[in-house]
């Protein structure tokens, strides 16, 4: 029986260093070999005339435009009204639906009530619902902030009440036990144990919000980067578009690495974020 616990014990510990072990340094620059060598071919394909430069300009030409772009001051001014319509949505939208999400995973009936609702308005387009939008708020930017709230409410909401439908019952049986509060529950039990999921959800709602934004800023706006893209479109300014694609996926980017940093100091217990 003691070889038996020994090897258990053995094996739990070599499940937990694999579980545990940080991913070499020379991986992680794989991507960024990938990208590199993609946008060289890009390069020389274009240079050489085997694809049309008009269609897809050199990277070089491209990065010349974005210099263009921040050195006239265009560029900053219409990423700033997309993150200004980016964050006040997203505080608008994920706020909301933290708190419901929280609340609707603790309460049985709360949830039956609204599964129902949440089943049949998260599946609808919610860039479809921007007319409707506009007539009730105008055509200024609270309708586009309304829409991208929208698209925030619905990722928080689920994460949040799948995270703290996660928690064993026994946390809050043990939490009652020695008496705790409410709101010691909520800072010692709930917190802690929803924190991975609800990172995810801000992860994920954070990217959907970025897309919308530079959806509805497409169809409706005249500043931002959905327009600078319509406009370099209508101009057939395809050094701009791309421009300005590169600078969304470089925030797309940019929100990850914030939200995986954040994962690694606020949920070290978590491997997959370990160092």
């Amino acid at each position: 029986m003691a070889n038996l616990a020994n090897t258990e014990r053995r094996s739990a510990q070599e499940l937990t260093r694999g579980r545990l072990e940080p991913v070499a340094s020379s991986e992680r620059w794989i991507p960024a070999l990938i990208v590199a060598a993609g946008l060289a071919l890009w390069e020389w394909a274009a240079r050489t005339g085997h694809i049309r430069a008009l269609f897809f300009p050199p990277p070089s030409e491209i990065a010349e435009t974005f210099v263009q772009l921040a050195g006239s001051g265009r560029l900053w001014l219409n990423l700033r009204a997309s993150l200004s319509r980016l964050f006040s949505g997203y505080a608008l939208g994920a706020i909301p639906g933290l708190i419901l999400g929280l609340v609707t995973g603790r309460s049985r009936r709360l949830r039956v009530i609204l599964d129902p609702l949440i089943a049949a308005a998260h599946p609808v387009p919610k860039v479809s619902l921007l007319p409707l939008i506009m007539i009730i708020f105008g055509i200024g930017d609270a309708s586009k902030v309304v829409t991208i709230a929208i698209v925030c409410f619905f990722p928080m909401l689920i994460g949040a009440m799948a995270a703290v439908r996660e928690i064993p019952s026994i946390y809050f049986e043990v939490a009652e036990n020695y008496g705790a509060r409410f709101q010691q529950v909520l800072t010692r039990v709930v917190a802690p144990a929803t924190l991975p999921l609800v990172l995810s959800a801000v992860r994920l709602s954070l990217n959907t919000a970025l897309l919308l934004t530079i959806a509805v800023e497409l169809i409706t706006a005249r500043e931002g980067l959905g327009a600078m893209i319509w406009f370099a479109w209508e101009t057939l300014r395809t050094e701009e578009l791309y421009a300005t694609l590169a600078v969304t996926a470089l925030l797309g980017v940019g929100f990850n690495a914030i939200l995986e940093l954040l994962m690694r100091r606020l949920v070290p217990w978590q491997a997959e974020y370990r160092r």
